[in-house]
């Protein structure tokens, strides 16, 4: 099953192309479903269609969601969700507050991931297309699988200690609520299944990200940034659509000399993304709003080919042994040496930051007693060195 994430700064129009994507997915006979994770959701104007919290069929071949996070959490979760409002609650937090400082951070992601695995698993859908928030809370979501395994084992590890308390005070008052059977097994559950989630977003075949941005100096630089932080955080990043550009035939003084301006920053983009795979999306003279506007864009875009297609497999993290010397390669774009930080961490793993950004690397278990000997940057990104003992 291909899934597809479009990413990008507020406002470049990455929801239109997203449906433009998903509504040519659909007629070249794909099973496509999109998905809008964005709290503030625009899809439903994009298609032109009503959509709610419930999967929708929107056309031929075509379903749509825009994912509501407190629907999920009360159809899906109820049992977290009430155990963590009920302890919130002992502690005097107010019954409306305590439901929504029940929904973890990052929880929408999660929640579209797990939709991916249920589609997955039922072989329902050919493409699935998901339409995410502006880039910097997208970052913080594509990284929530591997962030939540550190909350959850922590509020697991919590929650057997307040069970062994308990058992240890028969007889006493305790002021906290415990965790039932059904809530343990409910986290268990839930680590389960970030696992799986973490693995789909890191299937390099299957799964990719592509990056829209319109031809100006801010979103040009607020996309290598994102580019950057997703290769930290393994995610393969296939193409990117400059959405927005403004037709060679325009006409008046105006609109020339933004036209003149815009073909420097069109050279800025190839110099800075080349070889990767660029794509164009031209300012249409009519709203862009429904089937006919939509398909048009599509047509720009991806003129006769099929969307689906997949023009990127490489991993931006992986692991290589020459000459005795182990070495982890990470595809770091737009970085200079002075932003990385680098440490050994617990229980096998590494820490690299990054600007504003940080990603726990588990090493594999051959590497669980390597000396660490150094790091450098090479043509493409950072290369850490490491030797096994003995």
């Amino acid at each position: 099953m291909r899934t597809i994430i479009y990413n990008g700064k507020g406002g470049v129009g990455k929801t239109s192309v997203a449906a433009a994507t998903a509504r040519r997915c659909a007629s070249m006979g794909h099973r496509t479903i999109i998905m809008s994770v964005d709290a503030a959701h625009s899809l439903g104007d994009s298609l032109d269609v009503k959509l709610s919290s419930e999967i929708v069929n929107v056309g031929e071949n075509l379903d749509a969601l825009e994912l509501n996070i407190i629907h999920e959490m009360r159809t899906k979760w109820s049992t977290i969700k009430d155990y963590i409002s009920a302890f919130m609650m002992s502690q005097g937090v107010e019954d409306i507050t305590a439901e929504e400082m029940a929904i973890l951070p990052g929880m929408e992601m999660a929640a579209a991931l797990f939709y991916v695995l249920q589609f997955k698993d039922s072989g329902k859908y050919d493409v699935v297309v998901i339409d995410t928030p502006p880039t910097g809370e997208t970052l913080r979501l594509l990284s929530f699988p591997d962030v939540s395994n550190w909350y959850i084992d922590k509020l697991f590890g919590l929650m057997k200690r307040m069970v062994s308390i308990a058992r240890m005070t028969v007889g006493k008052v305790m002021d906290l609520p415990l965790p039932s059977k059904e809530v343990i097994a409910s986290i268990e559950e839930l680590k389960d299944e970030m696992e799986r989630a973490k693995k789909v977003l890191e299937d390099h075949e299957n799964t990719s990200i592509r990056l829209v941005l319109n031809p100006e100096r801010m979103p040009i630089n607020e996309t290598m940034r994102s580019y950057t932080y997703l290769c930290l955080y393994n995610k393969t990043v296939e193409c990117l659509i400059v959405n927005k550009v403004l037709p060679p035939d325009v006409d008046g003084s105006f609109m020339k000399k933004k036209l003149e301006e815009q073909e420097g920053y069109m050279r800025a983009i190839h110099e800075a993304f080349d070889p990767l795979k660029i794509m164009y999306a031209y300012q249409l003279r009519t709203e862009l709003i429904g089937a006919e506007g939509l398909d048009e864009m599509a047509e720009m875009i991806f003129g006769g080919s099929d969307p689906a297609e997949v023009y990127a497999r490489t991993s931006p993290m992986h692991f290589e042994t020459e000459g005795g010397v182990d070495r982890l390669h990470v595809k770091m774009p737009f970085v200079e040496r002075g932003e990385v930080e680098l440490f050994r961490g617990n229980n096998n793993t590494l820490i690299i930051r990054a600007g504003a950004h940080k990603r726990t690397v588990a090493l594999p278990m051959t590497l669980s007693d390597a000396e660490l000997l150094g790091a450098e940057f090479d043509g493409e990104g950072l290369v850490v060195r490491f030797k096994r003992r003995g």
